[in-house]
Order: C-alpha cells, then structure tokens, then sequence
C-alpha cells in the first residue's frame, strides 16, 4: 500500500494506424522521463489514432502493442495504461464473426493485464458500427489505490463514472478535437467533483487522417475539482503529478459528499 501515487500521462501527436511508430515514440518519451513513476498513461488508440478501420489494425491481445506494455511495465517496474483496437474471435472462429474493441489495457509491473472495454461508442463517428460496446465498468487495486478507467465519451455520461465503489482515481483517455476541449475540461472537472475522486485525463494532440484537430489539453484535477497539473498548448507533452491518498481520504470524511450519494443500479 502507498499513500503516494506518482502519475504521468503522455499526450502525443498520433501517427495514423501505423502502431510501430507510435510505440517508438512513447518508448523514447518513457526513457526520457526524470523520475520512475508509479503509473504511466496514454491515450485513447495510443497506437493508431481514433480510427473507423479495425479489420486492417486490431490486434490481438497477444500482440505487438500489448507485449511493448508489458515489456515497458517489467523493465521499468511501473504500470502501464491506454486503449487500443483489439478482435477477438468467438470459438466459432468464422470470419465474419469477429468482434473489435476499443479496450483499455492495464498492466501491473508484474506483467498482470486487466482491461476495459468502451462502454459508449461515439455514435457521432459512427463507432458504434464498427466497435462492440462493453459492458462491466473495472475497478483496479494498484497499491492500495483503488482505480477506474474509462475512454473518451464515457467522459459525458456521469452514471457511469458516479463513485459507488469508492474508488480514488478516475482516469479517462481519449483522442477529443479541439473543437469540443472547454467540454472536456469542463466535464473533468464536473468527475472530479461529484465523485471526490482525482482525476487524470490524457488526450492526443495534432491532426488526423480526417483533418480533425487535437490540442491535447490533459489535466490532472484533484477531489475538489482543482487543476494541480495541466498542459495547455498544444504540443506533444507530459504532464505528471503525486497523489496522496491520505488527504483525498481527509477531505471525504470531513466533507461527507459520498455519504450521500443516490443508490441505483444501472441495468
């Protein structure tokens, strides 16, 4: 168990659905970091951009990207996290039958995997055609810290994110134009409050295939809703902070917001 939980999020301009790239790229932006955190986080598609073409860049969870994040995890003694195109095959094993993901990947510097696949597709780029929705939100015990991960568009929708597991850090990846960023801040900011929960949000930067723009723009917010890191411009960046849970866990109890919460269930 630690109080201390030393964060970073990488945020970088995508090489379009060419994951050798991107890989290289973050691996050199890791080699580079100061001081040997406890969790690293990427972005949404880390490895391809938020791409509408999975049958030509999914991967296997046996594959190139997520043998580099438990290669980079073990070596390094961190956790790893970010999402990226996975199929799977149903035991059918017919073609046509193939289902894709936009799954987040978790690796312990064990090598451990958990993942999480995207509740909401973003209908608006017609995700929800090509990609399968999950289902079960993940709750992560990383040294003593109790972790939720969610991608991109779970961003507008607080039902799901809402703190029934107490847990004590949101984290949303993403590839969010800059055409829409005050929402994203705006809606971080609205997680973190409402769940007294910090929250890491690690967004892409730069231009896609599509000409849609990307200014990055990831924060760290703490359980009051207060900006303690953040990256303002546009370029490819880090952005790091230490969490303590102590005084996240100070504040709950004096202020006693989650003790209130409605209880639902979500069917």
């Amino acid at each position: 168990m630690s109080d201390a939980l030393h964060v970073v999020g990488i945020q970088a301009d995508l090489a379009w659905e060419n994951p050798e790239k991107n890989l290289i790229f973050f691996e050199t932006k890791i080699k580079s970091l100061p001081k040997n955190p406890h969790l690293v986080v990427l972005p949404e598609m880390f490895t391809t951009g938020f791409s509408m073409n999975p049958d030509k860049i999914a991967e296997t969870m046996d594959g190139i990207s997520v043998t580099w994040m438990q290669k980079m995890a073990i070596e390094n003694k961190f956790a790893i996290c970010g999402s990226l195109v996975i199929s799977e095959k149903p035991f059918d094993c017919a073609q046509s039958n193939i289902k894709y993901y936009n799954r987040l990947v978790f690796v312990h510097p064990n090598g451990k995997i958990v993942t999480y696949d995207k509740k909401h597709p973003f209908t608006l780029a017609g995700e929800d055609k090509v990609y399968s929705s999950g289902s079960e939100k993940l709750i992560i015990d990383y040294k003593g810290w109790k972790i939720c991960p969610l991608i991109c568009y779970d961003l507008r929708f607080p039902v799901w994110a809402r703190n029934t597991e107490n847990y004590d850090l949101l984290i949303f990846v993403a590839n969010w134009p800059l055409k829409r960023i005050r929402a994203w801040e705006t809606l971080l900011k609205a997680r973190a409050i409402e769940n007294m929960s910090y929250v890491i949000g690690v967004n892409r930067t730069g231009k896609d295939i599509n000409d849609y723009e990307y200014s990055g723009n990831s924060l760290i917010i703490d359980y009051l809703g207060d900006e303690i890191a953040n990256i303002e411009d546009d370029s490819a960046g880090i952005i790091t902070n230490t969490l303590l849970k102590s005084k996240q866990d100070l504040a709950r109890k004096k202020l006693g917001f989650l003790n209130d919460k409605d209880i639902f269930s979500i069917l």
